[in-house]
């Protein structure tokens, strides 16, 4: 780290609207380090969506918590105020908000239903760019705000993360904490003129969860061009449901409402298999085949051998639904509206053909 992580971190904080940004070496990491200046431990609960990737449950599962999940909204994918309440215990230490696909999920609301002391930290990987109904972007909540710059991100940097918040004496503690727990990061070790007597004053443990100054020069630059990734973004989505709107049955759109901006870092279609001639698996197959990286997100995690001996018989009945149902096509910033017109077609063509 050095003065290029420093200048992309200020100007990381002015986008999101945030009055700090803490760059660490993945998302993960920046889930991991913000329930940990939470105090989040053992015996705690981190309730947090099935229909997530991984890391968002296992960075509870390393500190020794129990991750709780809970059901999503049908239309957004999010969580919501109701399926929080609904899993709420007095062991409830934090609940992890994750902006499915791009959506900003509300969450000031979420504050409503719970205590004051439990935290609020979100999960917002697929989220750079996005706003919330009232226009402020996701990050600026003042809760702990992760984000992804992995190679498929919306902003990407091969890899990395970062953390977006309002408390600089929070910002101080993760900073350290994320450098082995010394109380200056490299680049300021190396300037400072008492250089040596700071090295030995580690008092407490860290870990080696830092971003490099390599990545930061990529990310200040993609940072940068993101008005013109997010355009075209929305020219992919609004082609994808140009050409599939039509398409019988039709698909259901996990996209963006009138009242905010959606990320676009996923473009996700619903369709019923079970009463197609054809299984969402052959689609995948049969699309893959023709060189289309369409994947799904997500299998819920409580219904993965890591997690469903936790709490055997548990029923997420909406995120079970939507799991079986979705199908995710490809949207990046270096699609044109042209490839999203043939991967529709193309869709279109083997579910006509089944």
């Amino acid at each position: 780290m050095g003065p290029e992580t420093i200048a992309f971190e200020d100007e990381l904080a002015r986008a999101v609207g945030a009055s700090q940004v803490v760059t660490v070496n993945s998302c993960t990491s920046a889930i991991f380090l913000s329930l940990l200046s939470h105090k989040i431990g053992s015996g705690d609960e981190v309730i947090c969506p099935s229909l997530t990737w991984c890391s968002t449950a296992n960075a509870a599962l390393y500190l020794g918590a129990r991750p709780v999940f809970c059901d999503v909204d049908p239309a957004t994918y999010c969580i919501t105020p109701e399926t929080v309440r609904a899993v709420l215990s007095p062991r409830t230490k934090a609940v992890i908000v994750v902006h499915f696909g791009g959506r900003a999920a509300e969450v000031a609301p979420l504050r409503t239903v719970l205590p004051p002391d439990v935290a609020i930290i979100e999960d917002a990987a697929h989220a750079f760019g996005a706003t919330f109904a009232n226009r402020q972007p996701v990050g600026s909540s003042g809760n702990l705000t992760c984000f992804s710059f992995y190679a498929n991100k919306n902003l990407a940097t091969g890899e990395g993360g970062a953390i977006a918040l309002n408390d600089a004496t929070i910002a101080g503690r993760l900073r350290s904490l994320r450098q082995h727990g010394l109380p200056l990061d490299a680049w300021k070790r190396f300037i400072h003129p008492n250089t040596v007597l700071l090295s030995n004053q580690l008092t407490g443990l860290g870990y080696k969860m830092n971003y490099t100054d390599l990545q930061a020069a990529l990310g200040r630059v993609q940072l940068q061009r993101q008005p013109e990734f997010a355009k075209r973004r929305l020219a992919i989505a609004r082609e994808y449901q140009r050409c599939l709107r039509g398409l019988r049955p039709n698909p259901l759109f996990q996209s963006g409402s009138t009242n905010l901006r959606h990320a676009r870092h996923l473009f996700t279609i619903q369709l019923p298999f079970e009463s197609l001639a054809l299984s969402r698996e052959e689609l995948l197959l049969g699309l893959r085949a023709r060189n289309i990286g369409a994947t799904i997100h997500y299998t819920p995690l409580h219904t993965m051998p890591l997690y469903c001996g936790r709490k055997r018989n548990l029923r997420l009945p909406v995120t079970e639904r939507i799991a079986r149902s979705i199908l995710t096509l490809p949207i990046s910033g270096s699609m044109t509206v042209d490839d999203a017109a043939e991967v529709a077609a193309h869709v279109r063509e083997i579910l006509q053909r089944a």
